[in-house]
């Protein structure tokens, strides 16, 4: 983004969560709003104009779900990521779906709290450029294949004729966390889990961003190219850069969540 200070919306119950968020804020340089409940929040909403807000999907009032309804019915163009305790994470999921543009389970720590907020802000840059149709960003963010489906702006999957279903990372998440230092994949065997961390990308600024898994399984191949080169992850994302294959267990059920790659991000 320019320079000018990024200004964060904060919507919590708990006043300890937003006594940190505008510790955090304070320690970058960031402007922070909070609000106890959705409907204070949607009040501060019609009198500033927010960059970015964080919002928790249990709330006393309005659930975020009913804030992200509220948000379109205003006509409001706010992206917001929201927050959840780890055992409702399928809301979270469900959450991008509606209009959410990531998500961080509770309890967090510091660096999850911060590498989520910079996603966001970075996030909200390169969807304002690719709005712009400025020349050139056509080569900017090399988009999703049709026939993919994708987890929000973050992991993709792809189901093989077989019934199995390659895994992998968006080129606009890359873009986002970019310049990449470290891909952290898990072994062969291992289960994941839709709406999880499956893999960790850690960028040059040291922050570490989770990939959270588009769909649930058991990984059967890990992409050995990346042990030689994980730039390739960057270099082509939809095939040579692949992460995983795996055997899906919920599939079915788990595509509702999905996003079809022809549906453009941010729309």
């Amino acid at each position: 983004m320019d320079e000018k200070q990024k200004h964060l919306l904060a919507i919590d119950d708990e006043p300890v969560i937003l006594d940190a968020i505008k510790k955090i804020g304070a320690a970058e340089g960031w402007r922070v709003d909070t609000a106890a409940d959705a409907t204070s929040g949607l009040h501060l909403v019609q009198k500033h104009v927010f960059d970015l807000c964080l919002c928790d999907i249990k709330l006393p009032d309005l659930d975020g779900f009913g804030f992200l309804d509220e948000l379109r019915r205003m006509n409001v163009d706010l992206a917001v990521i929201m927050t959840t305790g780890y055992a409702t994470v399928e809301n979270a999921v469900q959450s991008l779906e509606l209009g959410a543009i990531d998500y961080l389970p509770k309890p967090f720590t510091v660096d999850e709290v911060l590498s989520a907020l910079y996603r966001g802000f970075r996030y909200v840059e390169l969807i304002s450029k690719l709005r712009s149709a400025k020349p050139g960003l056509d080569s900017m963010i090399v988009p999703c294949p049709i026939q993919y489906r994708r987890l929000g702006y973050g992991s993709w999957c792809f189901i093989e004729n077989d019934g199995s279903v390659k895994i992998g990372v968006s080129d606009l998440f890359l873009k986002i966390v970019d310049p990449i230092r470290a891909l952290r994949l898990q072994p062969v065997e291992s289960e994941i889990t839709q709406g999880f961390s499956c893999a960790e990308v850690e960028a040059d600024d040291e922050l570490v961003h989770p990939v959270m898994a588009p769909i649930s399984g058991q990984i059967i191949s890990v992409n050995q190219k990346l042990e030689q080169d994980p730039s390739l992850t960057e270099k082509d994302p939809y095939f040579e850069g692949w992460l995983y294959t795996i055997i899906p267990k919920n599939l079915n059920y788990e595509l509702k969540y999905l996003t079809a790659c022809n549906q453009a991000y941010g729309s």
